[in-house]
């Protein structure tokens, strides 16, 4: 907890190691605060994080969504929905599926609206360290009282560990330890123990996330130039970080694609997982972290052949 307020405290966000709470990774941590919040409203993105999605469904969390542009939400769609709602989960960095970063004036236009509204955030935060440009500030950093900052180390060190946490005042924290003792008692210590003795070495961390930023970096660009080359037709936008790459289609009906390309052991999202009502059907989310170029070459080509050889019904269901 320590480290983890000190790292926050580094990066211009004064934070004490009693406003930390360690979870069993981020997904437990969001599932606490939407326990604790259950049947009440909340705005999210659209297209948004699907484990978030089933989280508010299973708990009965009312979602008015308002659409990701380029910058950012959709801020006059933002401030429409903070007048049904007092909560809000976003995705500033690298935002899961859609790779998007959200712009420093459209943090500040959130952390304004919420401010404004009295309303409460739940940031999550686990994409944040693996920018390839630049670090942006949190918008939690900007409204300390009326947010819930979640992080983790599952996507930047080691997903095994299943270590993530809450950070948060400690009013808005301790009505949560009920709910944490509840599920698990504490996070594995043994867990914990192993990543303070890695985070006690000065320099490890930020070195393996220096080298993880360049290795994701070169992956990106190796997948972005074969898009290019097998699904020219396939638009997107290059992140600036994280491990989505996310775009679409024309004429595609991408959940169709997907019942071909699992037959020749290919495997993507399609995007209409991440609406909650829109029937979006001709996205795609990449993950361009995992394959190597070989697989990343031969997957993109299987797709374009069956796009090309018509084995595709291009008609939208």
């Amino acid at each position: 907890k320590e480290k983890i307020a000190q790292q926050y405290t580094n990066d211009g966000f004064p934070t004490k190691s009693d406003e930390i709470m360690i979870t069993s990774g981020s997904q437990q941590a969001l599932d606490i605060i939407t326990r604790y919040y259950q049947g009440e409203s909340i705005s999210i993105e659209s297209p948004s994080y699907l484990g978030a999605i089933n989280l508010f469904r299973l708990n009965n969390l009312k979602m008015h969504s308002a659409t990701l542009g380029t910058d950012g939400i959709d801020i006059s769609q933002f401030k429409e929905k903070m007048t049904q709602t007092a909560l809000c989960y976003l995705i500033p960095d690298f935002q899961n599926p859609t790779g998007l970063t959200y712009s420093h004036s459209r943090r500040v236009e959130v952390a304004d609206v919420i401010s404004k509204t009295n309303g409460l955030l739940i940031e999550d935060s686990p994409y944040s360290k693996l920018y390839f440009e630049e670090e942006m500030p949190s918008i939690s950093s900007y409204i300390p009282n009326n947010s819930f900052h979640l992080g983790s180390f599952s996507k930047s060190l080691a997903p095994a560990l299943r270590i993530g946490w809450i950070r948060a005042n400690k009013k808005l924290l301790q009505p949560l330890i009920a709910y944490k003792e509840a599920m698990d008692l504490h996070t594995n210590g043994l867990a914990q123990q192993i990543l303070n003795h890695y985070l006690e070495e000065s320099r490890s961390y930020a070195n393996h996330l220096e080298l993880l930023r360049d290795s994701y970096e070169k992956k990106m660009h190796c997948f972005s130039m074969m898009l290019n080359k097998y699904l020219p037709t396939f638009s997107y936008v290059k992140p600036k970080g994280g491990m989505f790459i996310y775009g679409r289609f024309d004429e595609i009906d991408t959940s169709y694609l997907l019942k071909k390309c699992l037959a020749e052991g290919v495997l993507f999202v399609p995007g209409i997982e991440f609406y909650i009502d829109e029937k979006v059907n001709n996205e795609i989310r990449f993950n361009f972290t995992n394959a190597s170029k070989d697989e990343v070459e031969q997957g993109l080509m299987t797709i374009g052949d069956i796009i090309e050889n018509k084995l595709l019904c291009t008609k939208k269901h």
